[in-house]
């Protein structure tokens, strides 16, 4: 998952400083089209035609501020946030180390039907925990959150299982 994550989030990234080089050698090869362009972006936001092209001049007039507002306006992009691979790679690997090891240690612990009851419970647990902290950063209630989160987790599980039963997957006692 974390190869995954990296090879995303650099691919991403890679398409994002593509974009940014072509604006750039848009702006050098052609100024006055990008002067006119980021003053009309201005004044769609706004801005009275005369000062939207000041605006755009003294922009225009700085190569890096040039470029950045460019990406910003144009584009949609902060140059300044693409995001690091490494980073979402780390953490990729730690969520889901983390969210594969709540299920495996009751096994641990106990065995045979008590582990599997006692795996459920705690990923139950766990679901509804994590999607009622999510309900922090989303406004929504917590139960709401929390049962949401454990209807996914246990709808995912039984197409898991039902699956698992198609193709014929057997769990040894």
């Amino acid at each position: 998952m974390a190869a995954g994550e990296y090879v995303s989030v650099q691919s991403q990234r890679e398409l994002y400083e593509q974009q940014i080089e072509v604006e750039r050698q848009e702006l050098e090869m052609s100024p006055e089209e990008e002067k006119e362009e980021l003053s009309l972006i201005y004044q769609a936001k706004g801005i009275p035609s005369k000062q939207a092209e000041e605006l755009a001049e003294r922009i225009l007039a700085n190569p890096d501020t040039a470029i950045d507002t460019l990406a910003r306006e144009e584009l949609g992009l902060d140059p300044t946030a693409l995001g690091s691979p490494w980073i979402a790679a780390a953490s990729s690997f730690v969520a889901f180390a983390t969210g594969a090891a709540i299920p495996v240690l009751p096994y641990l612990l106990v065995s045979g039907n008590a582990a599997f009851l006692t795996s459920a419970i705690v990923c139950g647990a766990s679901l509804f925990l994590i999607g009622g902290l999510i309900s922090l950063f989303t406004g929504r209630g917590f139960v709401y959150s929390g049962l949401r989160m454990a209807s996914i987790g246990a709808l995912a599980a039984a197409v898991t299982y039902f699956i698992g039963r198609w193709l014929g997957v057997t769990i040894g006692g």
